[in-house]
């Protein structure tokens, strides 16, 4: 049986129905019989745009950089089910969080659970029925074997060791271990002929994707959120464009475009590329401290706790070594706070007690009752804190070790005036060099000096 776009040689589209009169649609639906029908409704290259389907060529990630509402999660599933009926028998699927793997890759009303249907077959014409969800697993698996296993960026190490023949990555700007996580991802990619990605996702100036769109390997399709009109409420488009149009947000969020830098941040990609230094490189340090800026509360949509280790060398220049943000219970970020204090042999703990108090130093102290600690209050505004630091980094006085990219992403996307969330990884960065370099700390003393290329000397 051929489906209606193949009987019109693919003329005949969703777009191209829709302009016909009602007594044209209803002559060219009488034609088919049920089955066709059936067949028709769950036809996804009838109904997708041409931008919505897997392109042509030798291309090995494919990335589709649309703004909100332009049916990026109806074609990551769709092209989940197409890698299906190709034949790949497992594909690996990566959402922000492990809530939005069930909430939007899995049961949304975009997701693989509305997309397939009892009836789908292999473009081979062997029987692929409905896909069986298991929660347990994080899997679903159809009548013929083939798997989608999910994750979450949230825990990258799930990803090492599985391996698959494609994966469907989305709303990558949103992950929170993004380079980890997508390594991860590219190591089980091994199976098949040719090991594919498709990226879905609202553009966020990051180095993961500025380095995938960068690849000569990259297929890139972009959209607006008004290329789905058809599809969206006239309301929700009259309000977003109302609100929204001419904006920053409204140019990224909308027509999605790659905004690099925050207009107004204190820190551009040049300055800190111009600060970055391999790990070999970094000299003797004078003192280490590990700053904290602890989360209010612990769950998947809460803040994460900024964890940054930095040291100061004899001549008060600050480096940036070590990057552990991450979501954590207060017990978590405690011991890993001790865990890097005596790793790096640091002289002391510095922590934010804004949100805990003696509770932060009681957390602490639970782990090391000898641990030293300075908890610093924000008695000033984010600016007013970082504004010092920036100009130390104008000054090349702040080094980064090289690979912080997380650090710099925030750094660089972070408007004083006017951010959305909180600057987890940046406040406790701007501790760090405030204690080591703007509070008269700097001096050499007699003490264990630290070089990352040799560890503690």
């Amino acid at each position: 049986m051929q489906t209606l776009t193949q009987q019109t040689n693919r003329k005949l589209t969703a777009e191209s129905l829709r302009a016909l009169s009602d007594g044209k649609v209803q002559e060219a639906l009488k034609q088919l019989t049920p089955e066709q029908a059936q067949e028709l409704q769950h036809d996804w290259s009838f109904w997708a745009r041409t931008d919505q389907l897997e392109p042509e060529g030798k291309w090995n990630t494919w990335v589709a950089l649309a703004g909100r509402g332009w049916g990026k999660t109806r074609a990551g599933a769709e092209w989940v089910r197409h890698r299906i009926k190709m034949g790949d028998r497992i594909v690996h699927c990566v959402a922000p969080t492990k809530g939005d793997v069930r909430r939007v890759m899995v049961e949304g009303d975009s997701g693989l659970l509305n997309v397939c249907h009892k009836s789908d077959k292999t473009y081979r014409k062997a029987d692929m029925g409905y896909p069986v969800w298991s929660p347990t697993n994080n899997s679903m698996t159809w009548a013929n074997g083939a798997k989608a296993v999910f994750f979450s960026a949230e825990d990258p190490e799930r990803l090492r060791g599985p391996q698959a023949y494609s994966a469907w990555c989305d709303e990558l700007c949103a992950w929170r271990n993004a380079q980890d996580t997508w390594d991860m991802l590219q190591f089980g990619l091994r199976l098949g002929k040719r090991p594919i990605v498709f990226v879905t996702t609202t553009p966020k100036t990051t180095k993961l994707l500025r380095s995938i769109l960068d690849d000569e390997k990259t297929h890139v399709s972009t959209g607006s959120t008004f290329d789905n009109s058809a599809n969206l409420a006239d309301t929700f488009l009259t309000a977003v464009k109302k609100t929204y149009e001419g904006t920053r947000l409204g140019r990224q969020e909308l027509y999605a475009e790659i905004l690099d830098e925050a207009s107004g941040a204190l820190w551009n990609r040049q300055l800190l590329s111009n600060c970055e230094v391999d790990k070999d490189d970094v000299p003797q340090l004078n003192r280490i401290v590990v700053a904290i800026d602890p989360a209010i509360s612990n769950n998947t949509d809460s803040d994460m706790t900024g964890i940054i280790v930095a040291g100061v060398d004899v001549n008060g220049t600050a480096y940036v070594l070590e990057d552990h943000t991450g979501n954590y219970s207060p017990q978590a970020w405690a011991a890993k706070a001790v865990e890097l204090y005596r790793e790096h042999m640091a002289d002391r703990i510095v922590a934010e007690k804004n949100q805990g108090g003696d509770m932060v130093r009681h957390t602490l102290h639970t782990e090391d009752e000898a641990l030293p600690i300075r908890l610093v209050h924000a008695s000033r505004g984010k600016m007013a804190r970082a504004e010092p630091v920036s100009a130390l980094y104008e000054q090349g006085r702040v080094k980064h070790v090289r690979g912080l990219n997380d650090l710099e992403d925030q750094m660089v996307q972070w408007e004083p005036l006017g951010s959305l969330g909180s600057p987890d990884r940046l406040d406790a960065c701007v501790w760090a060099i405030t204690d080591l370099s703007l509070n008269g700390y700097a001096k050499p003393q007699l003490k264990l000096a630290y070089s990352s290329a040799k560890g503690l000397l």
